[in-house]
């Protein structure tokens, strides 16, 4: 009987060779906080408007939807304000897509990424793709970046684009806008600032769009994942220079974007208030887990997002397993002795931390 083809059988690239697939387990659990997802379900008019849009693009699907997406982007482009028009916006399958398509115009073979590590780590794994070399310069012990160490590598590095993730994941917590603003005056290319959990910024936190104006090489990028609980429709954008809009038209594919996400993004956008109720819920909750874990005497990080960064005593795969068996899952991102939990509903906040509760005492740790 002939063996099954394994992945040493194929011709793949040697750089990607003993990789994993990026993704966070699927697990079948009462309590899933591992993929920063909004826990609320969509509220029923806005499936019924969903519905009805995706109706009326059925018969027509005979034929391609529109290359440009322009009804969106202007849809988006009001969405955010800032006097921004939707030649300044670019949209595609989730801001991952998007962030590929940067790379793949301004990165690629012979050029540099550089990025501030811990940090989501698609940013990696996309240069990679991209043929992009890779630049992790990390961060100091409390997960922060001062302007004085981020001009520092910038200027060692001098790389080709550069990675800003406010609010970072997986810490969780907004970069102050003075080192986005020394980053983009000391870049010699381009800034990319990942902005995927913006709309759960605590008060007062600046957005990077207020920096466009005068910065051609400065991207700000967004998804309609979290805030917007559209993880299944898979949209994502950037907002720039119409420049740099006109660049990515370079590289993307034809008719990237589906007239059916096209139509259904636009429905959501329409209706956004009643699904971005949600946020201010979820932002109570991640409050709430903060206080509490720190109460416990566990180091917390600041967040800005719709999650939080944790300390567990000593190895933090055991302590992921813990409240696996007590139906929590939770995200263990790598970090020695540090796990990260989704904000959600008040009865999963409830069951997490229970669960936390379980876990050993700590040993002489101070928040």
């Amino acid at each position: 009987m002939r063996r099954p083809t394994t992945l040493d059988d194929l011709p793949i690239r040697a750089d990607l060779r003993g990789l994993s697939p990026y993704g966070a387990p699927q697990l079948d659990v009462p309590v899933r906080l591992n993929t920063n997802e909004n826990s609320y379900p969509v509220p029923e008019q806005v499936t019924e408007a969903i519905a009805k849009a995706l109706a009326a693009e059925l018969r027509d699907l005979n034929r391609y939807p529109d290359r440009d997406a322009e009804g969106l982007r202007a849809d988006l482009a009001g969405y955010l304000g800032h006097g921004l028009t939707g030649a300044q916006v670019w949209a595609a399958n989730g801001s991952n897509e998007i962030q590929q398509q940067l790379l793949q115009v301004f990165g690629g073979p012979g050029r540099t990424a550089l990025g501030f590590v811990p940090t989501y780590s698609m940013h990696s794994l996309l240069s990679l793709g991209t043929g992009t070399r890779w630049v992790p310069v990390t961060r100091g012990p409390d997960f922060s970046l001062t302007v004085d160490e981020a001009v520092a590598r910038v200027r060692e590095h001098a790389p080709d684009v550069i990675f800003l993730c406010s609010p970072n994941n997986p810490t969780g917590t907004a970069l102050d806008p003075a080192v986005i603003a020394a980053v983009v005056a000391e870049a010699p290319g381009m800034v990319i600032v990942d902005e995927a959990y913006g709309e759960f910024a605590r008060a007062g936190t600046a957005s990077a769009l207020a920096l466009l104006p005068g910065h051609p090489r400065l991207v700000v990028t967004r998804t309609m994942s979290k805030a917007f609980g559209f993880a299944g429709g898979r949209l994502g954008y950037l907002v720039a220079d119409p420049a740099v809009v006109q660049a990515i038209g370079l590289v993307r594919l034809p008719y990237h974007l589906s007239s059916l996400t096209q139509a259904a993004a636009r429905a959501v956008l329409a209706h956004r208030e009643a699904l971005l109720g949600t946020v201010e819920a979820i932002k109570a909750q991640r409050d709430r887990i903060v206080t509490e874990l720190r109460a416990q005497g566990r180091t917390v990080a600041d967040s800005d997002a719709n999650f939080v960064l944790f300390s567990v005593d000593g190895d933090q795969r055991a302590a992921w397993q813990t409240l696996l068996d007590a139906g929590v899952l939770v995200r263990d991102v790598g970090l020695p002795g540090w796990l990260r939990v989704t904000a959600g509903t008040p009865a999963e906040t409830d069951a997490f931390l229970t669960a936390m509760a379980e876990l050993a005492p700590l040993k002489g740790e101070s928040p």
